[in-house]
């Protein structure tokens, strides 16, 4: 069997190494955005019932 040079274990390992912070990265990544989602939802729904307080007032007084 042919030994192989050890810089050629370092550049495997490094390609390890990147699959795994590219995987954990995107995980954060699409947590952080399920979070954005959630909060300009709640944001949004927010400024409906508001609304629609507002247009059942309007209606009350005129």
């Amino acid at each position: 069997m042919m030994s192989l040079p050890f810089w050629v274990y370092f550049v495997i390992v490094g390609i390890f190494a990147s699959a795994f912070m590219t995987i954990k990265t995107a995980k954060e990544d699409r947590e952080l955005e399920r979070e954005w989602i959630e909060k300009e939802g709640e944001v949004y729904v927010e400024r409906m019932r508001k609304e629609k307080e507002r247009r059942k007032q309007v209606e009350e007084i005129g």
